[in-house]
């Protein structure tokens, strides 16, 4: 059974803030989204059955990722590729600064 997620949710915003920080932890989205790590635990594990982030372990550590390629399950708008909402967000996330002006 697939579950539907809001963008504007928990959910969302742990998918937002691992497209933006590709790689982070648990602990840093912890931190940075004021939220518990058992809540945490409980959100990364939904997204991941859903087949929306990918995981690289690291010794103990679990980097995260969005899988692009998944769909996102909206109750209004339908499936949606990740990519259509995501990309954007995390192609500009991984590029330089822009240089601050003279």
């Amino acid at each position: 059974m697939e579950r539907e997620f809001y963008l504007v949710s928990s959910h969302g915003t742990t998918l937002f803030y691992i497209a933006v920080h590709p790689g982070c932890t648990i602990h840093e989205m912890a931190d940075e989204l004021c939220l518990t790590r058992r809540t945490l635990w409980g959100l990364v594990g939904d997204l991941r059955r859903q087949d929306m982030l990918l995981v690289r372990r690291d010794g103990r550590e679990h980097h995260y990722y969005v899988d692009m390629n998944a769909e996102f399950v909206h109750p209004t708008l339908g499936p949606l590729p990740l990519r259509m909402i995501l990309g954007r967000l995390s192609t500009e996330a991984s590029l330089p600064a822009p240089a601050a002006a003279a």
